[in-house]
């Protein structure tokens, strides 16, 4: 009894699997699925969040700046009169002035705070907070139109995985056709009617059909893991496709004359390229500018040394006690004149990268434009053929059923049937490769005026 039971888990369990394998992936779905999984559309999200935390850093220039700092020292003072250059590597001189030097150290404490207040910059803030905004508008350009040339990547592979699925179906109704066959003409020369060659030329035929189906099917499943890659799935979980409409109906092309072509996503992406090009050479120009800073601060001091008689104390709690305190409020500014020079360079360099966006997006504005031309164009020849394939297909269809029947009576060649199974194999195929066909001049079409929309209405329409 408990084999039983366990025989009934793995049956229920296999048959679970089986449902879960066999859930279907329509077009609307493998699009959607793309645009939540695939690296490279999270990559260029992460850009544009990266790029709204640069915007606020720039705007984050106009807060005050407060710097506080505490320290202990324990040191000797020895100090002589004189100037000297100052830079951050050197420690403060400051100290008794005697005549000999004193090596019995103290310790020292000093607490600082200090605001810093840029109230005028000439600008500079505005043109960083103006380049950043421009490079934020960048990176968001850059994924909507990354999320628009992946569903349009999507769009095709379903489309060919699609037609690799169906060209395998055509291929088994072939091989069936050749099986047949091969059992009709077998019964013919076992009774004698026919010669033995035949039935060689009738095994050849069912062997090339099944290679047929063999490269199909090779086709199919390398499509599927194309097919997959572009939706973020993993290869090895094979899902079923589900929009066979595509072989029973034509699209029609949709109203586009409200669609301008500046709308396409990589225009957009190069056009916001180039102002960001001219956003930062504006800033980097401004960098000359000096800025007025409104500077407040206040400080207090220990010693062990007293500041009454000069005498040395050595203990950390005479050092650590404060005995002056201080404050200073001002206004400062600082201009270094010779900074024009490289700045003058770096800002001719940026004009001239701006030149070379306008060049690039003038260069994208042509091929859209042409793009869209041939795409039309690709559009109307393809539903030509598509409306002339069903006409093909049932003249051969016709034409094998009467070879196949004259051939049966005695009154043909086997190689005039062969022939009419080919042409019959070779019109269902080109059935099926026009409407796929049709269906992807659409989605060119799509591509060219930048709105994944106008394929994706046609597809809901024809449901």
């Amino acid at each position: 009894m408990t084999r039983n039971i366990q025989k009934l888990i793995i049956v229920a369990a296999s048959f679970a699997c089986l449902q879960g394998h066999s859930q279907n992936l329509d077009m609307l779905s493998a699009l959607e699925q793309s645009k939540k999984n695939y690296p490279l559309i999270k990559a260029r999200q992460a850009d544009v969040i990266s790029a709204s935390h640069d915007v606020g850093a720039a705007a984050a220039e106009y807060i005050p700046k407060l710097t506080v700092q505490h320290q202990y020292t324990y040191g000797t003072s020895n100090s002589i009169a004189g100037s000297y250059y100052p830079n951050p590597a050197v420690i403060s001189p400051a100290g008794g002035i005697r005549a000999d030097n004193i090596y019995t150290a103290t310790w020292g404490s000093y607490t600082t705070s200090m605001l810093e207040w840029n109230i005028f910059n000439f600008g500079k803030v505005a043109a960083n907070i103006t380049a950043s905004k421009a490079n934020y508008e960048s990176a968001q350009a850059a994924y909507e139109n990354e999320v628009f040339q992946h569903q349009i990547r999507v769009a095709d592979a379903y489309l060919l995985a699609l037609i690799a699925k169906k060209l395998t179906a055509i291929q088994q109704s072939n091989i069936n056709r050749a099986l047949h066959f091969r059992q009709v003409v077998d019964a013919g020369v076992r009774s004698g009617m026919r010669p033995g060659v035949d039935s060689a030329l009738a095994h050849a035929e069912y062997a090339k059909a099944q290679l047929q189906l063999l490269e199909s099917r090779r086709n199919e499943k390398s499509q599927r893991f194309q097919l997959a890659e572009l939706t973020g799935a993993i290869p090895e979980v094979m899902t079923d496709l589900d929009s066979m409409q595509f072989f029973t109906t034509l699209p029609l092309l949709p109203d586009t004359v409200g669609i301008s072509y500046t709308a396409n996503p990589l225009l957009r992406v190069y056009r916001t390229r180039a102002n960001t090009t001219i956003a930062r050479s504006v800033a980097i120009r401004r960098t000359f500018l000096p800025s007025i800073t409104l500077v407040g601060t206040a400080w207090a001091r220990g010693s062990g040394i007293s500041p009454a008689d000069d005498s040395f104390k050595t203990r950390f709690s005479d050092g650590a006690h404060y005995q002056v305190y201080n404050y200073l409020l001002g206004v400062s500014t600082r201009w270094t004149l010779t900074d024009l020079i490289p700045i003058r360079q770096r800002y001719k360099s940026e004009k001239y990268k701006s030149v070379r966006d306008q060049e690039l997006y003038n260069e994208q504005s042509i091929k859209v434009l042409r793009q869209q031309k041939e795409s039309e164009m690709q559009y109307e020849l393809l539903m030509e053929q598509a409306h002339t394939a069903p006409i093909q297909l049932s003249a051969a269809q016709r034409a094998y059923l009467q070879a196949f029947a004259r051939y049966t009576s005695g009154m043909t060649d086997l190689p005039t049937l062969l022939q009419a199974m080919l042409a019959l194999n070779r019109a269902e195929a080109d059935l099926a490769v026009t409407y796929s066909n049709a269906w992807r001049a659409l989605l060119s079409i799509a591509a060219s005026k930048g709105s994944i929309d106008l394929f994706v209405k046609e597809i809901n329409n024809q449901r």
